[in-house]
């Protein structure tokens, strides 16, 4: 009676044991009203963000047999019981923003929705730290630590709406990851539900444990394979006293680049974002909220400096001087937060943007050690031009995390092509010394390409993880490894 519904190509390995038995036991676990069966209901949890607005690849659309929102650590830990019992697949997942199809619940079973487990716990200014349920919402959050005058740094494109239990699952990166880092920096300690179904606590709530082995960074980045978040601690830092934000056109790409190498390496300055946007992207932005860009502009950076007020305005100099050093041939610096927010505000209109210049998109988030960003690109608009379709790259070129977005149509051979681009890229990025995925994470997307980046034996190493943690495998079943 009850099974996933997989879409056409997936083959799966095994098939959830739901049967009238388990769904009895999570209505007597939970109650009727939480363990929801409607086909309508579960069509909407059966892919993340990664298929918005683009053709379903193969594998990232799935049904799950029930969609259960929890509550409580109690009610999560409960479900998990059922699942463990019956041996049924358990797909955690917060707003589904995820880009790899890391919450697509391949195999039918529960998809385990937090978002209701949305309390800020508690906000502690003296220790710098707040505890959160997973619900949470990452903007949200941002905003009640500033009314302390505190900051929160990860901050993915996704922060109005992704969750903090799906960032660090994810181990989520984001604008200001060149200064101040990504999650797995800044988380203390979480309490997990096992796939068993019982609770651990890992770290501590001080700035500082070196008691043992780090448990905490093994679950941040796990993607939901080896238990459920149910609370997350996190260190906070004081809230920089002012921003400044920058706009430098160039006319050529590497010149923006060298431009970046000059504001670190030159003048020694650290922004706290340090975005590039190539030409491809500014021709499907031009126009939006009412910023001018200049026809002959072919890459901009965008960059916020912050600081203490007395040392924000000699970097932005700084920032300025270097741009200008390395080609930069119109600069505007925001004078208020307004005009700030709207240049930021074209920034991230970006990604729905290209679906004018294509009517599909793959967007891939390699990361290659900043030595490399200009060969990198380099190797990218090659592999375009050897295909004949676009490709459009933005990111934080500071940490050397490019959105790779590979623009194509609708006919079976430019599928193909996408195919054997990401391929030939992702070979290039791992032979430099680069990652396949800076912030996305492996999910489905990268699973077949994880092994050109993770040798054998640490591969082995991984998985023997796993296992121990979830023999049954029921926890995200089918991500990261093949």
């Amino acid at each position: 009676m009850f099974r996933g519904i997989l879409s056409k190509g997936v083959q799966p390995s095994k098939e959830s044991k739901m049967n009238a038995d388990a769904l009895d036991a999570l209505y007597k676990a939970l109650g009727k009203e939480k363990v929801i069966t409607n086909i309508e209901d579960r069509i909407c949890y059966s892919h993340d963000a990664t298929s918005m607005g683009v053709a379903l690849p193969p594998r990232q659309k799935a049904i799950a047999d029930v969609v259960i929102k929890a509550s409580s650590t109690e009610e999560v830990s409960a479900v998990i019981k059922v699942a463990d019992k019956y041996t049924i697949p358990v797909y955690p997942c917060g707003a589904r923003s995820g880009l790899s199809g890391g919450s697509v619940p391949l195999y039918g079973g529960i998809v385990l929705d937090t978002t209701r487990m949305n309390r800020i716990l508690e906000i502690n200014p003296q220790d710098l730290m707040a505890t959160v349920e997973p619900g949470v919402v990452n903007k949200r959050f941002q905003d009640e630590v500033a009314k302390y005058k505190l900051y929160y740094p990860p901050f993915p494109g996704s922060a109005e709406f992704s969750t903090l239990g799906g960032n660090v699952a994810e181990c989520s990166g984001g604008m200001a990851g060149l200064k101040y880092g990504v999650t797995r920096d800044y988380v203390l300690s979480l309490e997990v539900v096992l796939p068993d179904g019982s609770v651990i606590n890992t770290g501590r709530r001080t700035l500082r444990s070196v008691a043992g082995y780090d448990l905490t960074r093994l679950f941040v980045g796990s993607e939901g394979t080896l238990g459920v978040f149910t609370k997350i601690t996190v260190k906070l830092i004081p809230l920089p006293e002012k921003v400044e934000t920058l706009l430098a056109y160039f006319k050529d790409p590497e010149e923006a680049a060298d431009a970046a190498d000059a504001i670190i390496l030159g003048q020694r300055v650290i922004p706290k974002t340090l975005e590039f946007v190539d030409s491809i992207c500014i021709n499907s932005i031009r126009g939006y909220g009412g910023v001018e860009i200049p026809q002959k502009a072919k890459a901009f950076l965008l960059i916020d400096v912050d600081g203490k007020e007395s040392e924000v305005g000699k970097d932005l100099a700084a920032v300025e001087r270097a741009c200008k050093e390395n080609g930069a041939f119109e600069i505007i610096v925001a004078k208020t937060a307004k005009e700030s927010e709207a240049l930021w505000a074209v920034r991230k209109s970006i990604s729905p943007a290209l679906f004018k210049v294509a009517g599909r998109k793959l967007n891939e988030d390699i990361c290659v050690p900043r030595s490399k960003i200009k060969e990198i690109l380099r190797e990218l608009y090659s592999i375009g031009e050897r295909y004949s379709l676009a490709t459009a790259c933005f990111g934080h070129i500071g940490d050397g995390n490019v959105h790779v977005n590979f623009l194509y149509g609708f006919e079976e051979e430019d599928e193909k092509k996408v195919g054997e681009m990401v391929r030939h890229m992702l070979k290039k990025v791992v032979s430099v010394g680069g990652t396949i995925t800076g912030e996305h994470g492996v999910g489905i997307a990268k699973a077949e390409f994880l092994p050109l980046e993770v040798p054998p034996q640490e591969l082995q190493f991984m998985k023997s993880l796993k296992n121990f943690l979830d023999p049954k495998g029921i926890m995200n079943p089918g991500k990261i490894f093949i």
